[in-house]
């Protein structure tokens, strides 16, 4: 059944203004919306900054029922339920954040009818109570934010999205409108064929970004990154982001720009939870010129005139830099991405990329964990599980992933684990994880694309619209980045430093 708009399609230009101050859709933002309404499957590309959100809320508040949207961060989720309460939107968001008199709060709101949009993770949503609650209101509307985590070929892949097709199945089926700002052609169609929308409207509007300046620094060793480092902040115009891969590294490069009398902070996922709110807010306050940060920062954050990112590492690929540059210059205004670039850091990616996927070891210890709760007639929780498991939460999940798409695993609406096929040798088990190893060797793959960015010596934006595999620039020039400048001056040896 198609979910029943209580607000003609017409009318909705006059609602865009009236709830969210904008004079018209943006590119796709139209589209979007109308596919929603009409009961379709939507997938939703668009680059960062360009108003994602806007297609799913504009629709929820067409709706009599309610509108579920999913979200991998809590943060996020927090800063878009407080700004359209601000809007006269009711919404709520369900996580693991809530007081117990906060959940019974929410839980009321959606009980009664009132609020319009829920936001929740994909963890609250394997809770059968949480879905039973739900189900009193009619979901008209089941949105996955950041789709591309459903994909195990996306750069930022999250077994827990693996679930959300059973809760969209248990839910009745509503509609569903998925989203990202980044997604191959590959990713796109394993979004739909995981989400089971295979007929889905794409809206697709493109990744190129004009007011985005790209220059890639060639750099050796961390003395000489540091004093580029400094040389483009020095120069660079307003606030904004250093991204490092590691905490030592945040730390390092915090202390530095500190020490040459610039005002920085160093932001990391293990300070604590007060200590990230206080800087985050700092931030967006503009007391730094620059905030040095892991990719933990960033998802959510709604600071349009950041005018600069610029990466210390190596990111781990193209989709992931695209996303993180792509903070900058949200508000049109002209920014820049600059990549320091020195060849060693490649042994950083290969190092993460050794400790991201269960082995051979982590899959037999998972099995024999899940075995020993079989034995004692038991279909666990995943908490229950990871009290036994000799395995950290994060791999644990990963093997429970792969288990149940196997069939050795059956995961139930319950949110427990029964165990299917509890006499699997070690070879067994090995061979069921060759998916992970042929998802190794594409993340080598994707690392040396990174580095080909980084080495290439064509139009920066034109290389990223080739290996998204949307249309290309007219002349195959942007006249912005880095590369070409130095085309129009009559070109430079490949290599030379970017000054």
């Amino acid at each position: 059944m198609k979910p029943k708009a209580t607000i003609p399609k017409e009318q909705l230009r006059d609602r865009i203004r009236d709830y969210f101050g904008f004079r018209k859709f943006r590119s796709g933002q139209a589209e979007a919306v109308n596919s929603a309404l009409e009961g379709g499957d939507t997938l939703v590309v668009m680059p960062t900054g360009s108003g994602k959100s806007l297609c799913f809320q504009l629709a929820a508040i067409a709706f009599e029922g309610v509108t579920v949207v999913v979200s991998p961060l809590i943060a996020l989720m927090k800063d878009q339920v407080d700004n359209l309460l601000d809007n006269g939107v009711w919404a709520v968001g369900m996580n693991s954040t809530l007081t117990r008199a906060q959940q019974i709060a929410a839980e009321k709101h959606i009980a009664l009818g009132r609020a319009s949009i829920v936001y929740t993770t994909p963890e609250r949503l394997a809770d059968a109570r949480f879905r039973k609650l739900l189900k009193r209101r009619k979901v008209e509307l089941f949105v996955v934010d950041e789709a591309h985590c459903v994909s195990q070929w996306g750069h930022d892949f999250r077994p827990d999205y693996l679930a959300l097709r059973e809760a969209i199945a248990d839910l009745g089926r509503p509609p569903v409108m998925a989203l990202t700002a980044t997604a191959t052609p590959d990713v796109m169609e394993d979004i739909l064929a995981q989400l089971c929308i295979p007929d889905a409207e794409v809206v697709h509007t493109g990744f190129y970004r004009s007011n985005l300046d790209l220059s890639v620094v060639h750099v050796k060793g961390d003395m000489e990154k540091q004093a580029l480092l400094l040389e483009q902040l020095q120069k660079a115009d307003g606030n904004g982001i250093i991204y490092a891969a590691t905490i030592k590294a945040v730390e390092n490069v915090a202390a530095f720009l500190k020490s040459q009398g610039l005002k920085s902070e160093g932001y990391h996922g293990r300070l604590p939870a007060r200590r990230r709110e206080e800087i985050q807010n700092r931030f967006m306050a503009d007391e730094f010129k620059a905030l040095v940060a892991t990719n933990a920062f960033g998802l959510g954050i709604d600071k349009p005139d950041i005018r600069f990112v610029f990466h210390y590492h190596l990111p781990n690929t193209i989709e992931a830099f695209y996303q993180e540059f792509g903070r900058a210059g949200r508000d049109g205004a002209r920014a820049c991405g600059a990549l320091l670039y020195d060849p060693a850091d490649r042994k950083l990616l290969r190092f993460f990329q050794a400790k991201s996927y269960p082995n051979g070891d982590d899959l037999s210890n998972a099995h024999h964990t899940l075995k020993l709760l079989h034995k004692r007639r038991r279909r666990p929780t995943l908490p229950e599980i990871l009290a036994i498991a000799p395995l950290s939460e994060g791999r644990m999940k990963v093997c429970l992933s792969l288990f149940t798409a196997r069939g050795i695993v059956r995961y139930e609406k319950s949110g427990r684990y029964r165990l299917i096929c509890p006499n699997m040798t070690r070879d067994e088990l090995a061979r069921s994880g060759q998916s992970y190893r042929d998802r190794q060797e594409r993340d080598l793959l994707k690392h040396q694309e990174m580095a080909d960015y980084a080495e290439g010596r064509d139009c920066r934006w034109q290389t990223l619209l080739t290996y998204f595999g949307g249309e290309g620039l007219p002349d195959e020039h942007c006249g912005n980045c880095d590369r070409c400048k130095r085309m129009s001056q009559g070109g430079t040896r490949a290599g030379a430093k970017v000054r």
